[in-house]
């Protein structure tokens, strides 16, 4: 009996050794990259162009990306659309509508249209949700500053995708590039992001890092704006991986 039972011993050990450990997988592997580890980190070393201030507006990587997702959208000042002759796509078409007043956010009609709370006046349109206190507070320090062409290096230094959480982190970066065209009571392709649920919802399916990485088979987005930096992407990806913190 006690011979049977060293054998039943030893042919366990011997099963456990050779059958393979149970992994967990990361909640969403980007299967394009080599190395799907849910901490991905950015060259420490990397020091081209400025560094961004707190104290400072910089219209390529703050303004534009806002006027992009919330007045640039299709039927108001894309460039297709063109409402009322205004595009608001890029720095010189910002300029040449003469809505912006250098160090003058009073006598700036652009300004002046985003604090506007008639309904009929006020910019974005209704049934788009108007700008944040915060959104508003930016293009106005921007118009302050002398409303300059200017950006900085989001990724001076090192890239920080550690400890990413949705109210940190994911909803401004959604806020201010995306739900100009994803928000309000008609989104566009029906798709919202207004909403720890909805943002999530998109980023289990695999569309939200799909279409912010611009991969392969998925929508680029945003759509008519630059490329969002690496360090947001590798973000957002990291913030999936980690379950969706909120």
């Amino acid at each position: 009996m006690r011979k049977f039972l060293s054998i039943a011993l030893l042919g366990g050990v011997l099963l456990a050794l050779f059958l393979p450990a149970c992994k967990h997988d990361p909640f969403f592997i980007d299967i394009t990259d080599p190395d799907p580890d849910p901490v991905d980190t950015l060259d420490p070393g990397n020091t081209t162009g400025w560094p961004c201030s707190p104290d400072s507006a910089y219209f390529e990587t703050q303004v534009l990306p806002l006027l992009i997702s919330q007045c640039a959208m299709s039927g108001c000042h894309d460039a297709a659309s063109h409402q009322e002759g205004i595009i608001l796509t890029n720095y010189q078409q910002v300029m040449s509508t003469g809505k912006v007043k250098a160090f003058n956010p009073g006598g700036s009609d652009l300004y002046e249209a985003i604090m506007e709370t008639k309904p009929d006046k006020r910019m974005p349109r209704p049934p788009a949700a108007a700008l944040t206190a915060d959104q508003k507070a930016l293009i106005r320090k921007w118009i302050e500053q002398g409303a300059k062409n200017n950006t900085c290096n989001e990724n001076y230094g090192a890239c920080d995708t550690t400890n990413v959480t949705y109210a940190g982190y994911i909803a401004p970066l959604m806020s201010s590039t995306c739900t100009g065209c994803h928000g309000g009571t008609n989104p566009q392709g029906g798709l919202r992001l207004t909403t720890y649920t909805e943002v999530k919802a998109s980023a289990q399916s695999g569309k939200l890092y799909g279409s912010i990485a611009r991969l392969p088979g998925y929508t680029a987005m945003p759509q008519g704006g630059a490329a969002l930096s690496s360090c947001a992407v590798a973000k957002v990806k990291n913030w999936v991986n980690a379950g969706m913190p909120q």
